[in-house]
């Protein structure tokens, strides 16, 4: 029987990880198939609990499940305990194991993109403070920056982050903003102010040394007015699309057996689909994180 996997989320008919997966099972010319499944949250364990009897190998799990994901599957990676949430699960030997790929996502995509950026890097300031800024910010520290400041309009929620985290991430209010970006050596914003149809981000990049690099994971538009701004300061600058390319290497290998390469094609493919639909994906766009 032919492999089959799928992303399970509510709502779930804007995703593109179908056109990814979908991507690299023609470039490999594998025998397989990757779908969606719009799940309501009430029936969501039940449907994940029994995951080989709906047919699949395994699935992507996207907003809102990521945290009744970690709460369902029976084994459960280091990522993915440290950040209470799972968005890849397969099967193995009986047992559904989960993984959270959102870390290694954001970090093989600087990686790519601005190599070497981590022995750079000894001031990182993250913007926001909710889930995808605790994945990131874990992530930042597995690279042994030495400090992480967390910059939130909430300086509670912030804090909260902090006191999980550890001592080297240091909560602050937006207030602060200006002088934490004048010793700043990576800027990663991970709001969705500067998404198509939500808020400007707005902050001003002056106080931002020359050498900082500036990443986004804000893909809808392509280019947030950050990036932009950042590009025209002559900053090494990174989009969120590649985070979501590189998030799903591992679950294709997982599935299909084969490590997939995130390429120039793969990105112009997805590139073309975000400028075709990105009216429609104002306001759900945020939802494949």
């Amino acid at each position: 029987m032919e492999p089959r996997a799928c992303i399970i989320g509510h709502p779930v008919a804007h995703s593109r990880s179908p056109l990814i997966h979908g991507y690299w099972l023609e470039q490999h010319g594998l025998a397989g198939s990757y779908g969606r499944e719009d799940v309501a949250p009430a029936d969501f364990p039940a449907f994940l609990r029994n995951l080989a009897a709906h047919g699949y190998v395994g699935a992507n799990v996207t907003l809102p499940h990521k945290e009744a994901a970690f709460a369902t599957v029976d084994d459960a990676d280091d990522a993915a305990r440290a950040l209470g949430a799972v968005n890849t699960v397969w099967i193995d030997n009986g047992r559904l194991r989960g993984a959270n790929t959102d870390v290694v996502g954001f970090l093989a995509d600087l990686d790519a993109r601005l190599p070497g950026w981590d022995g750079r890097t000894g001031h990182a300031v993250v913007l926001g403070a909710g889930g995808a800024a605790r994945g990131i910010v874990h992530g930042l520290l597995q690279r042994r920056i030495d400090r992480v400041s967390v910059v939130n309009r909430s300086l509670e929620r912030a804090e909260q982050l902090a006191s999980v985290l550890g001592p080297r991430v240091k909560p602050a209010g937006w207030e602060n903003l200006p002088a934490l970006l004048a010793g700043a050596d990576l800027l990663v914003n991970t709001t969705s102010l500067g998404m198509a149809g939500q808020p400007r981000l707005g902050i001003d990049l002056d106080p931002l040394p020359a050498h900082a690099a500036v990443a986004d994971i804000v893909y809808v538009p392509l280019e947030t007015e950050l990036l932009a701004a950042a590009r025209a300061r002559g900053h090494a600058a990174t989009d969120g699309l590649g985070m979501l390319l590189h998030q799903a290497v591992p679950g294709f290998q997982r599935w299909f057996g084969v490590t997939p390469l995130v390429t120039a094609d793969l990105r112009a493919l997805i590139e073309a689909d975000i400028r075709a639909k990105i009216a429609p994906d104002a306001a759900t766009a945020e939802a494949e994180r």
